[in-house]
């Protein structure tokens, strides 16, 4: 009993919980844009696209593909939300943010190595260098 206390009070299972609970939020908040706004948006350019009554007959069969193919826009939907309201613009953001860092290395013009910029001397090959241009 020991070890499973300790497995379930470890960080990852936390921060996995954490994750899905923040997820599942999210998910309402992602899905009630499709649904509210984009989607009466939509419809009010193309009418409202429901594809539920499409059917192919084989036989004695119906295969009810409509759904399917409701699913599927649904699904493009929330992608491109996901996509153009989180990912694009967080990857703006931390392009931005990492751009900002200034790094301390240079090269090494002999050996191609990275030394510290203000380094007079190589540590791996010994060759002086340069003093670093003032940024």
């Amino acid at each position: 009993m020991n070890g499973f206390k300790k497995f379930l009070t470890q960080g990852n299972v936390i921060d996995l919980a954490v994750a899905v609970v923040i997820g599942a939020a999210f998910n309402a908040i992602v899905q009630s844009f499709v649904a509210d706004l984009l989607t009466p948006l939509i419809s009010a350019f193309g009418g409202l696209p429901d594809f539920s009554s499409l059917k192919i007959t084989i036989g004695q069969s119906n295969v009810m593909y409509g759904n399917f193919v409701n699913a599927i826009i649904s699904f493009l939907m929330v992608a491109a939300v996901v996509y153009f309201l989180v990912v694009k613009p967080y990857t703006h953001y931390r392009d931005r943010a990492v751009a900002k860092i200034e790094s301390k290395t240079r090269e090494c013009p002999e050996c191609l190595s990275e030394i510290l910029k203000e380094a007079s001397r190589c540590a791996f090959c010994t060759t002086e260098v340069a003093p670093a241009p003032a940024s």
